[in-house]
């Protein structure tokens, strides 16, 4: 049997293909680093069931370093969705680059929408078909929900529901208390500084002649 996997049972689930995204991002595990894509042997059938690898299409180990490479630059993604700091400079590199390399092309269906689409099985081509994904989220309005926890230890991706989009963690017990409680003691220690600085200093007791 395989191994049980966070994500397999993801309790906040994207919509539709927005989904391939958020599993993509949850395929490593913080903060002990567990990777699902770090075995070629592991790696090989996620990424043909989740349709970023054609049968056909050979994986070679640079393949395995551009996914993960992809995964961060999304992750950093996310984590600007959830109210955090626009991606660093190089930090979309890799997907720049898989954007330049990809043969992408317009579609146009019987109905007259216009679409996109890419043409190969390897990975760089279904990355590139995810980037298209992400376009149509952005402009649907469902991108801006998908987010990554606050939490700096753990960043797993989840699709916010509420009605303010004002989530911040994957889960509250989990994650959101935690930070919450270490937060309330640095404010707490900061207090305590404050009102030990601030307490007047005693005069300097006299010396009996």
């Amino acid at each position: 049997m395989a191994p049980h996997w966070p994500g397999d049972d993801e309790g906040k689930p994207a919509p539709g293909s927005l989904r391939c995204v958020q599993e993509l991002v949850n395929t490593v595990e913080r903060p002990d680093g567990a990777d699902r894509l770090a075995d070629p042997a592991d790696a090989r059938p996620w990424l043909l069931g989740h349709g970023l690898l054609g049968a056909s299409a050979d994986l070679t180990p640079s393949d395995l370093t551009l996914v993960a490479q992809a995964r961060e630059a999304l992750r950093a993604m996310l984590v600007h969705n959830g109210g955090g700091s626009v991606p660093a400079p190089g930090t979309l590199a890799p997907l720049v680059r898989i954007a330049a390399a990809a043969r992408i092309r317009p579609t146009v269906s019987a109905d007259g929408s216009v679409g996109m689409t890419v043409d190969g099985d390897d990975v760089v081509s279904r990355l590139a078909g995810l980037l298209i994904t992400v376009r149509d989220a952005q402009r649907d309005g469902t991108w801006s929900r998908l987010k990554a926890c606050r939490s700096d230890e753990c960043r797993w991706a989840f699709y916010d529901t509420s009605r303010n989009r004002g989530g911040a963690w994957c889960d509250m017990g989990a994650c959101g208390n935690k930070v919450k409680n270490r937060e309330f003691r640095a404010r707490k220690r900061a207090a305590k500084t404050v009102r030990t600085d601030a307490r007047p200093a005693r005069p300097p007791a006299h010396r009996a002649r």
